[in-house]
């Protein structure tokens, strides 16, 4: 089957699932046999808990139980409510009406298993649960809101998302910034804060750890029992729509952290849902992510994938997400992931990959790039499987691919003292060898900055100057490198510590010069990056770079052109050691006219002020390879990005350097 014909397919079906919701009350079976082939991807319009006439009616997936009714406050939790099996499938439906059967009133279903035990679940499609330590759910029904972000939705299909600035700002709203109570800040007062900050700072979206319901602060969010409920934590389903509204007003896109590999063991939740295993892999040999703890989704079979899929979906039309970064993608493509030999058993094809997980992610892009154009699928996947970002040649069709190799190499290189950093030169070119296999994201995100790794300024080798100043120069060499950015909370005011989830930004170093100095350069460097279409216009190919010199290992200083179609360019400089440099020649391709846009070591950012003030002209000095040159000061531990404002007539003949110019840069 072609790509077309494989995404008319889906589309078909997708059409008739969009009757489920009225086809729900006219009794038709349409929805739920959707629901079992795998192709209702609205499945939450059918399943869970909807309004009904006087009260709600309730529909749960639970094949194996022997008997299913629903339980809560209004009948003091003793299940008096039967549920009737109304497909072979294993379906059930139960309708409540009376004053019990209100909205925000709690509920579960309580399953009779195969072998009689009794099991107290949270609705896997339950739109709004009970604050924890609670685990109920809530009666609701889809939320509803009145947006104002009419215009930032009708732009948002057409968006090109290779060729336009990205700049994102991770972040756990609850850890983020609190009361000084220390309580959390509700979705109404985060808006109110982090709306203009975001902007201020000049990031284009935030990502939010995950914001489903869960129930143990320190998972982080990554351990989901609620996928259609983002926590109580902070406010009602309504009042996070208002969240996203309010950062679409101020011109920010929400990007949510998405957990399809696996799920908890909390008894309330997914795990062996009808007393045997439904949710999660069936076999010994998947079923379990030991090192995590928790249990592997089936995502081969098609009650999950209608589930999962759904719930993509549900994020993008209800709550107007505009994209979903999709957790540990790597665990989910390798049946030996986290395994020893013997304790996974090869494809039919006598390899690692599991086959169900690629032909899910293929439906989950195929059906999200379909439905939803412009919401972008962002893998986090740390291995070097090929494609990921395209359908072509069995590809993933995910939009972009966390670059953890970048991250790898370019932390190692700067956590090296800079007296050894030329002996490991390559960890910082290396990346250009594969930069434009896919679509990359550059990250430097919550998993680099706790777990003893240290702070990203707490990183770097030396006293307190040079923490910031390195910081500086491997912030400018991460901004004007190919690939989309990605930065956590609290790097962009040189916070210390590592990230405490259960605190917050330490918002106080702000008193402190030298953080409100850094922080200052943050924010002017991403204005910087949002205003030079050099550097992200052409992210995807060689057209947009060019190396002056890559190999400058001695004096760790590297050099290169960033290009957009119009032919603009910049220059950048990195130099990632101590020294300065007077008079330093690179090699440029032609005559022209230079001017200093930024230099990391400016006074105003907490530098030395070694700077270039006024307009460099280029030399008809060959260097580098190059036919013209110019000369710079290179600050200590800086960075130098430079646009070329015009370019002037080439002379009759090229100058060579003289001696004393060639051994000037040796």
């Amino acid at each position: 089957m072609t790509k077309k014909e494989r995404m008319d397919a889906i589309m078909k079906a997708q059409k008739t699932a969009k009757t489920a919701k009225s086809a729900a009350g006219n009794g038709s079976d349409l929805p739920v046999y959707l629901f079992h082939q795998g192709t209702n991807f609205r499945a939450y319009e059918y399943l869970g808990a909807h309004p009904a006439d006087g009260g709600f009616v309730f529909r749960v997936w639970a094949p194996n139980a022997a008997a299913v009714a629903v339980t809560g406050d209004f009948d003091g939790w003793q299940g008096t409510l039967a549920m009737t099996r109304i497909s072979a499938g294993g379906v059930w439906e139960a309708t409540g009406v009376g004053d019990g059967f209100v909205r925000g009133a709690k509920y579960k279903y309580l399953i009779t298993a195969a072998d009689g035990r009794k099991l107290y679940k949270a609705d896997p499609y339950a739109f709004a649960a009970e604050c924890p330590p609670g685990t109920a759910s809530l009666m609701y029904g889809i939320p509803e809101h009145r947006w104002r972000d009419s215009g930032w939705m009708a732009a948002r299909p057409d968006a090109r998302a290779t060729e336009r600035p990205i700049n994102i700002y991770e972040l756990q709203l609850s850890s983020w910034m609190r009361h000084e109570d220390g309580s959390v800040l509700s979705y109404t007062e985060l808006a109110r804060e982090l709306a203009p900050y975001v902007k201020q700072m000049g990031y284009t979206h935030v990502e939010l750890l995950p914001i489903t319901e869960y129930p143990y602060d320190g998972s982080w969010g990554y351990q989901v029992t609620g996928y259609y409920a983002p926590t109580a934590r902070h406010g009602s389903p309504e009042d996070f729509m208002g969240f996203v509204d309010s950062m679409h007003e101020a011109g920010v896109g929400v990007i949510l952290d998405w957990v399809p590999a696996h799920f908890p063991k909390d008894a309330h939740g997914l795990y062996e849902f009808d007393g045997q295993p439904l949710y999660e892999y069936q076999g010994a040999d998947r079923m379990e992510h030991a090192g995590w703890g928790t249990r592997r989704f089936d995502v081969g079979r098609c009650e999950v994938e209608s589930f999962l899929v759904s719930d993509a979906c549900f994020w993008a039309e209800k709550y107007h997400i505009d994209g979903l970064r999709v957790d540990a993608v790597a665990s989910m493509l390798y049946l030996d992931y986290d395994r020893a030999p013997g304790e996974w058993v090869p494809n039919v094809y006598g390899d690692n990959r599991c086959l169900e997980a690629i032909a899910f992610f293929r439906k989950l892009n195929g059906t999200m790039a379909h439905l939803y154009p412009g919401v972008m699928m962002i893998a986090e996947e740390s291995t070097a499987w090929s494609n990921l970002t395209t359908f072509e040649n069995g590809g993933l069709g995910f939009s972009f691919k966390w670059n953890m190799g970048w991250m790898n190499d370019a932390l190692s290189y700067e956590e090296t003292d800079p007296i050894f950093r030329k002996y490991h030169h390559g960890k910082l070119t290396f990346s250009m060898m594969y930069a434009f296999g896919e679509r990359y994201i550059l990250p430097i995100s919550h998993d680099e900055v706790v777990h003893g790794k240290k702070s990203l300024l707490d990183r770097m080798p030396g006293d307190y100057w040079r923490k910031f100043a390195g910081t500086r120069a491997f912030m400018a060499y991460m901004m004007t490198h190919p690939g989309k950015k990605l930065m956590f909370m609290g790097c962009e005011i040189g916070q210390f510590r590592e990230w405490d989830y259960a605190g917050q930004i330490e918002w106080f170093l702000l008193d402190y010069e030298s953080h409100a100095k850094f922080q200052l350069y943050c924010a002017e460097l991403n204005a910087l990056y949002l205003a030079s279409h050099e550097l992200w216009e052409r992210d995807t190919s060689w057209e947009g770079f060019e190396w002056i010199d890559a190999d400058n290992r001695d004096q760790s200083i590297l050099t290169f052109l960033r290009r957009a179609a119009d032919g603009d360019e910049l220059l950048v400089v990195l130099n990632f050691t101590p020294e300065t440099y007077e008079d330093y020649r690179i090699g440029v391709p032609e005559r022209g006219v230079y001017r200093e846009l930024m230099s990391s070591d400016d006074e105003r950012y907490g530098g030395s002020g070694v700077r270039n003030d006024g307009d460099v002209t280029a030399e008809a000095v060959a260097w580098n390879g190059r036919a013209a040159s110019v000369r710079l000061r290179i600050p200590p531990l800086g960075a130098l990005i430079l646009r070329r404002i015009e370019l002037l007539a080439e002379p009759d003949e090229c100058v060579k350097p003289c001696d004393d110019e060639k051994t000037e840069e040796a």
